[in-house]
C-alpha cells in the first residue's frame, strides 16, 4: 500500500471503532456530549472516505480534458470536507442547546469517563501520524483529515472536562460539552475551506516563496536576471512563470540549455509542479 493511503485506511478503522463505542455507551448512559462525540468521530470515516477517493482522482495523470493533471481534485474535496464540518458542528450544537433550554439531567459512571479518555489518546496518535505524512508528501487531503483527529480529541477533552463537572453536581456539564464541541468544529471547518478556497481559486504564494524561485533561476550560471516572475496554486502546487535574462553572446542552443537547466531546478521545488521559462537576451530582447 501506498504511504500516502495508510493514514486514510488507519482513520477509517480507528475511527468507525470509536464512533461506535461512544454512540453505543452514549445511547446507554443518555449522554448527549458522548453521542455527539460519537458523531464527530463517524462523520470523520465518511471524510476519510472522501478523501480516499480525492487522493486517487488528484493523483491521476494529465489526459485530453484535464492537461495539467487533476490535482484541483484534492484541495476540492478538502473544501467539501470542511462544508460536511459545518453541518455536523450545526446539528451538535442545536442538540445541545435544545437539552440546555428544556432540562435533563443524566448520571456520570466510569465508563463514560474511560471511553471518552481512550478517545483523547487514540485521536492524538491519529493526528500525529496523519499531519506527519500529510506534511511530508504535502498532502492537503492528509492534512485535513489529520486536523478533523485533532478537533476530535480537543472535543473529546472539552466532553471529558463536562462529564466530570456533571458528575460533580453541574447539572449542564454534559451539554455544554457538546456545545464546545460544535465550536470546535466550525473553528476546524473555516480553517479547513479558506486554506483550500485559495488553492481553488489561483491564489498567489507568498512572497517569501517567489524570492526562493528567483534565487533558484539567479543561481543557474549566465542567468543576469529575472522578472515577470508569476506563480499561483493548481491545486496545492504551484505553476511558474518567468523571464530570465542571459548574455547576448550566447548561441541559440546555449540559452536553451540555460532555460532547462532553470526549469529543472524551480521544478525540483518542493512548491512547485511546472515552470515555463522565457529566454531574453541582455540589452536586446525584454
Amino acid at each position: 500500500m501506498e504511504e500516502v493511503y495508510r493514514p486514510i485506511w488507519v482513520s477509517i478503522v480507528g475511527n468507525v471503532v470509536l464512533s461506535l463505542i461512544k454512540v453505543i455507551v452514549g445511547f446507554m448512559y443518555s449522554s448527549i456530549a458522548l453521542i455527539s462525540d460519537g458523531v464527530h468521530s463517524l462523520s470523520d470515516v465518511i471524510t476519510s472516505v472522501i478523501g480516499y477517493a480525492g487522493i486517487r482522482i488528484s493523483s491521476k495523470p494529465p489526459d485530453r480534458s484535464h492537461p495539467f493533471g487533476h490535482s484541483r481534485f484534492e484541495p476540492l474535496v478538502a473544501f467539501l470536507i470542511g462544508e460536511a464540518l459545518l453541518i455536523v458542528a450545526y446539528e451538535i450544537g442545536r442538540d445541545a442547546l435544545y437539552r440546555i433550554l428544556h432540562g435533563g439531567t443524566i448520571q456520570v459512571n466510569s465508563i463514560m469517563l474511560g471511553v471518552t479518555v481512550l478517545s483523547i489518546l487514540s485521536k492524538e496518535v491519529m493526528f500525529q501520524y496523519s499531519v506527519h505524512v500529510g506534511k511530508k508528501l504535502n498532502s492537503q487531503i492528509l492534512i485535513a483529515d489529520a486536523y478533523h483527529h485533532r478537533s476530535d480529541a480537543l472535543s473529546s477533552v472539552a466532553v471529558l472536562v463536562g462529564l466530570v463537572a456533571q458528575r460533580f453536581g453541574f447539572g449542564y456539564g454534559d451539554s455544554l460539552a457538546g456545545l464546545v464541541v460544535a465550536l470546535f468544529l466550525v473553528k476546524v471547518s473555516f480553517d479547513i475551506i479558506l486554506r483550500n478556497l485559495g488553492y481553488l481559486t489561483g491564489q498567489a504564494p507568498p512572497f517569501e516563496v517567489c524570492e526562493k524561485i528567483k534565487k533558484t533561476a539567479l543561481d543557474v550560471p549566465n542567468v543576469l536576471g529575472v522578472h515577470d516572475l508569476r506563480a499561483h496554486y493548481v491545486g496545492n502546487r504551484l505553476h511558474v512563470e518567468l523571464h530570465i535574462e542571459v548574455p547576448p553572446e550566447l548561441n541559440l542552443k546555449e540559452a536553451h540549455d540555460i532555460s532547462e537547466e532553470v526549469k529543472k531546478r524551480i521544478e525540483g521545488l518542493p512548491e512547485v509542479d511546472v515552470a515555463f521559462v522565457h529566454v531574453d537576451i541582455k540589452g536586446v530582447t525584454e
